[in-house]
């Protein structure tokens, strides 16, 4: 889920920051064997933040701390998740290598963002189908997919795809599931995703992340969508292997029989009516039909 204006403009440097006091708390004790590296520290891949056992203790701990202080910290529930998806993303890869989607995705390694999806071919296609459905969700919600934090300390260049992969597609989940952008809903899909894919920073969300709710919204979270989420994502296809992008002009809802996912009890509330983001979606359809007309 891309979060809100204060997510975007997040400090991204602080969990460089922690690393780096993590590296100054084993400085200059060379005499102490146990601190010294035992990782390769030329980086495996663009943005690749070699860690050593000490740092990257130092950092889970510090990013747990201020993601559960302060959820809008997109970096460093990022961070966290990146620390903490060691022993999941192996297990998620051969999910991959086992569909023939997922092997799609991982030969291509595409990328999600308004840089390789058009978003106005996407709002030109015919209401129902899952593009139609993501450019309204985008639309109704207020977000973009160009918010989504890199991966930086998974040290396998494929796993840490594997990892990209899940924090683009999370909006995806998002609006197969029809869920909006708040608190409460974010905490249903994140009990969802552990479910369906058992990456340990979304059971940590779930376990934790509804202490700050009021009594009411707790109560709320786990009467009308927790069961559902749990019992949804325990048995629908594992999501990490679904080629999105080459299901743009899918039928939403025959997708979501395909996958085995339903709907939520409960309609949750959203930001924006329907009726406004599909008006939205339909002047960026006929402004990008003028466009060709012209081009034309």
């Amino acid at each position: 889920m891309s979060l809100a204006a204060a997510s975007m403009r997040a400090p991204r440097r602080t969990a460089r920051y922690l690393a780096t006091l993590a590296r100054a708390n084993t400085a200059g004790r060379p005499h102490a064997r146990w601190q010294t590296r035992a990782v390769n520290t030329q980086p495996a891949y663009e943005g690749h933040i070699p860690l050593n056992w000490f740092e990257h203790g130092f950092l889970t701990l510090g990013s747990a701390f201020m993601a559960l202080v302060n959820p809008r910290r997109a970096d460093m529930v990022a961070a966290l998740g990146d620390l903490t998806s060691g022993p999941v993303l192996p297990r998620l890869r051969d999910r991959m290598l086992e569909s023939p989607e997922g092997r799609q995705i991982l030969k291509e390694r595409p990328r999600i963002n308004t840089h390789t999806v058009d978003m106005n071919k996407l709002a030109l296609l015919p209401e129902g189908t899952f593009g139609n459905a993501y450019v309204t969700w985008l639309e109704r919600c207020g977000v973009t997919p160009d918010t989504r934090e890199p991966v930086h300390y998974v040290d396998d260049p494929e796993l840490a795809y594997v990892m990209q992969r899940y924090r683009e597609c999370h909006d995806f989940y998002h609006c197969i599931l029809g869920m909006p952008v708040n608190v409460v809903a974010e905490l249903a899909v994140k009990f969802f995703e552990f479910a369906n894919l058992g990456i340990p920073m979304t059971g940590m969300a779930a376990a934790f992340g509804h202490l700050p709710l009021t009594h009411a919204k707790r109560e709320k979270l786990f009467r009308d969508y927790v069961p559902w989420a749990v019992k949804c994502g325990s048995s629908a296809q594992s999501l990490i292997t679904v080629y999105w992008e080459k299901r743009w002009e899918q039928n939403i809802d025959e997708m979501k029989r395909e996958l085995g996912i339903w709907s939520p009890p409960v309609e949750p509330r959203w930001p924006k009516p329907l009726s406004e983001a599909k008006l939205a979606a339909e002047k960026r359809a006929k402004m990008m039909e003028n466009q060709q007309q012209v081009s034309s």
